[in-house]
């Protein structure tokens, strides 16, 4: 089945409060990274935020799309897409703020922290979602 678009938003923030959480810690409390910093669940928060108006497109592109289908490829292409934008918001023009200044957050470690929670959201939901809610996808992706 297809996800709806409340189905898309159900559970990239399901996943995003889950399984982007536990990744985010480490970085949250200094483990990897520079420093210990509030910056990465800001950034969390814009990828879900930015996630859910990006959700509108990408449900639009699939169902103009023949067979209605999302492939993986055209997930790691958002996932870039997004990483991107969050990153020219967040550290370049500086319209997304952030408790540090921008010039404190390393290149490095938001690659780092943004690949890992991305890899770590996509791999929950190809394998975690079908088993834990395994009727999920024959709802559109709803798990209410």
């Amino acid at each position: 089945m297809t996800p709806t678009l409340l189905g898309r938003w159900q559970t990239r923030l399901l996943l995003l409060i889950t399984i982007g959480v536990i990744v985010s810690l480490p970085f949250a409390i200094g483990l990897i990274g520079p420093s210990a910093s509030s910056v990465y669940f800001w950034i969390l928060g814009y990828v879900a935020i930015f996630g859910f108006m990006w959700d509108v497109l990408y449900d639009y592109l699939q169902k103009s799309r023949w067979d209605r289908d999302w492939p993986a490829v055209y997930q790691l292409v958002a996932g870039i897409w997004e990483l991107a934008f969050i990153f020219c918001g967040v550290k370049f023009f500086g319209f997304l703020p952030i408790p540090i200044p921008k010039i404190e957050l390393p290149l490095g470690a938001f690659l780092l922290h943004y690949s890992l929670v991305w890899l770590a959201v996509f791999m929950a939901s190809q394998s975690l979602m079908r088993i834990i809610f395994p009727r999920w996808r024959f709802r559109g992706g709803q798990w209410f």
